[in-house]
């Protein structure tokens, strides 16, 4: 290349455009987003394959024909043949596996062996209940573990109030070793049997809520605020922390702007796995109270060995699990973006 052709390629290089810097680090923030959320809906994609494909072998592991536990023992041969034809399943086991998948796709759950309706009809006039126990449930537990864990955290730092600190360590083990079940029935036998204060079964109205609400919220906030107080305790220790006290930064902009969103980071990321836990729950919990949910027709569905509404049942409960995990994901990205960062380096 000769000395020309070098100055005028300096020359045409330097006349170019050049975006200002700002641009250059929105261009690149952007450009990890879309690399983040990309990510994410891959991972999703396959965890959902993994699942139903877990389910499907698990159904069809146990020992025993479905159809003949579900029609019961006064089916005739001939009506038994007739339904496994209807359902498919004389086809071979791939064949299913491949038409099963290909049913999933446009939102087809399959038929219920008991019934005959489809699957997708049940979960979706019952996933809405369970949806109104958990979700305010998971709020709750948020609403109640950050404050109590992040209160007894500056109460206990450095080594004082040791009375605080028993006290809460205990209760909340306390709380958090008894199972939802378990304090379900003795929620119910105190306040439906005992003083009769609330409805023993079903929905009928607000207060058929407190009950099973309060046996899904107790175990899962208990361990989710000793979380919080572990984690609030090392970054009220931390160096950017006692720097902003030092520059007399007012204490609730101090712990709004500082404790709060790196507290949360950490906080969030074992929420994840307490949510995943609150779904099972409510499955149990739902049953104990009587609640028109999903977890009342998987239980029924499992006395009845009616398969595919144990599938389809665990299918949605399973995706909504990792769908709430991918959110929790993208939000953990937005409060510190060096998650994103460092999952790249």
């Amino acid at each position: 290349m000769s000395t020309t052709q070098v100055v005028e390629g300096a020359v045409a290089a330097s006349s170019a455009p050049v975006p200002p810097a700002g641009e250059h680090a929105r261009r690149r923030d952007g450009g990890r987003w879309t690399s983040f959320i990309v990510r994410r809906l891959v991972r999703l994609v396959l965890s959902l394959l993994v699942l139903v494909t877990a389910t499907f072998v698990m159904v069809h592991l146990i020992p025993g024909d479905p159809v003949a536990g579900a029609l019961g023992a006064e089916a005739t041969p001939q009506l038994i043949e007739q339904r496994r034809q209807e359902l498919g399943l004389d086809q071979p086991l791939l064949q299913q596996y491949l038409t099963y998948l290909g049913h999933l796709v446009t939102g087809d759950f399959g038929r219920s062996i008991v019934t005959a309706s489809p699957v997708s009809d049940l979960i979706t006039q019952r996933f809405p209940n369970t949806l109104k126990l958990a979700l305010p449930a998971f709020v709750l537990v948020i609403l109640l573990a950050l404050p109590i864990g992040l209160a007894t955290a500056v109460r206990t730092r450095g080594g004082r109030g040791r009375t605080t600190r028993s006290v809460f360590v205990g209760v909340t083990g306390l709380l958090n070793s008894v199972p939802d079940y378990v304090l379900a029935t003795l929620l119910s036998v105190l306040f439906v049997v005992g003083v009769q204060l609330f409805p023993a079964a079903g929905d009928e109205g607000l207060g058929s809520y407190v009950l099973p609400v309060t046996a899904l919220v107790v175990g899962p906030a208990a361990s989710l605020a000793r979380i919080v107080r572990v984690e609030a305790l090392k970054v009220l220790d931390a160096e950017y922390v006692r720097a902003a006290k030092s520059r007399r930064l007012p204490v609730r902009l101090r712990y709004w702007r500082h404790v709060l969103p790196n507290m949360l980071t950490a906080s969030l990321t074992f929420g994840t796995l307490i949510l995943s836990g609150l779904v099972a729950g409510t499955v149990l919990v739902e049953n104990v109270f009587g609640w028109p949910g999903v977890g009342t027709v998987i239980s029924q569905a499992v006395i009845q060995k009616d398969y595919p509404t144990v599938q389809g049942v665990l299918l949605v409960l399973g995706a909504a699990v990792l769908l709430l995990n991918m959110i929790v994901d993208v939000l953990l990205g937005v409060l510190d973006p060096r998650s994103r960062v460092g999952e790249q380096s």
